[in-house]
């Protein structure tokens, strides 16, 4: 147990940190890939820490998931197979399995210990997630995964971290090369959606690299931007697929192909669809 009124540190830059006081450290857990913490925070309830960096917390991580999957499903007619390349607390899966199309959701982690971490001490994440007949979790290096398997999937959902290190490993999931691969791995009307880093006036440089990565290989791509208040900053997205535009969709639209499942949601629904995709200028220039 960690000491009572410690401080958890995100540092967002070289000269910017944001700190939340913890009323203590729950459990640490150091695997073969990273360093695990939940801690229980006053503000924001229970809180994962890898590697010193807050990924989700409690009162928050229904903007990040949602964002992160509801508008990729909603663009999609009918999504049946999903793709998760990430996403080890099991929320992204939650908000997947609540389309009633979708038949199955394959997880890829690479972190079986986090994976097991999570499922122990973040329930109300997972929700039983992990345990529904459609979820098959592999616990495999997802890069490995995409080279060798012959799947096709309607949706792809990458919720990998943003790698750190200039040239670490997280970089090949990044690639221009890998994002080819998933291209392939989707089915004709498939679309893929990334976590796509810091959306902060600073640090934009990220997301518009990915941005023309992705342009080069998808007919629409779209940058948009959730304020998440546990990070501190709006955080970055990007869709992409070879013909679907989120712009092009209207709240009505949106609220109709949510059906009743929008009454489940806390952030995503048609009007919140039009505002996420109407970015500020120096955004978009940024971007381009």
């Amino acid at each position: 147990m960690g000491k009572p009124g410690h401080w958890l540190t995100d540092h967002l830059s070289p000269y910017e940190k944001h700190q939340h006081k913890a009323k203590k450290t729950i459990v640490r857990k150091k695997t073969r890939f990273q360093e695990a913490t939940i801690a229980d925070s006053y503000e924001f309830g229970r809180c994962l820490v890898l590697d010193g960096e807050i990924q989700s917390a409690e009162r928050d991580e229904f903007i990040y998931h949602e964002s992160l999957v509801h508008p990729a499903m909603t663009m999609h007619s009918g999504p049946r197979d999903v793709l998760i390349l990430g996403g080890g607390e099991g929320a992204t899966v939650r908000e997947v399995l609540r389309h009633r199309s979708v038949r199955r959701v394959t997880m890829v982690d690479i972190d079986g210990e986090v994976v097991e971490f999570c499922h122990q001490y973040l329930q109300k994440w997972h929700q039983g997630s992990f345990s529904d007949r459609r979820t098959t979790l592999l616990i495999q290096d997802a890069a490995k995964f995409i080279r060798e398997t012959g799947e096709q999937f309607d949706i792809i959902i990458c919720d990998l971290p943003t790698p750190t290190k200039s040239g670490g490993p997280l970089m090949e999931l990044y690639s221009t090369a890998f994002f080819r691969r998933l291209e392939a791995r989707l089915r004709p009307k498939g679309i893929f959606v990334t976590q796509a880093g810091s959306g902060s006036f600073f640090q934009l440089q990220w997301n518009a690299k990915l941005y023309k990565q992705l342009k080069s290989i998808f007919k629409v791509v779209r940058s948009f931007y959730s304020f998440v208040p546990s990070f501190d900053v709006p955080w970055g997205f990007l869709i992409a697929s070879r013909a679907a535009d989120p712009r092009k969709a209207s709240a009505a639209q949106i609220d109709r192909r949510l059906g009743t499942i929008r009454h489940h949601l806390r952030f995503y629904d048609g009007e919140t669809h039009e505002g996420l995709f109407r970015i500020p200028k120096y955004m978009r220039m940024m971007v381009k």
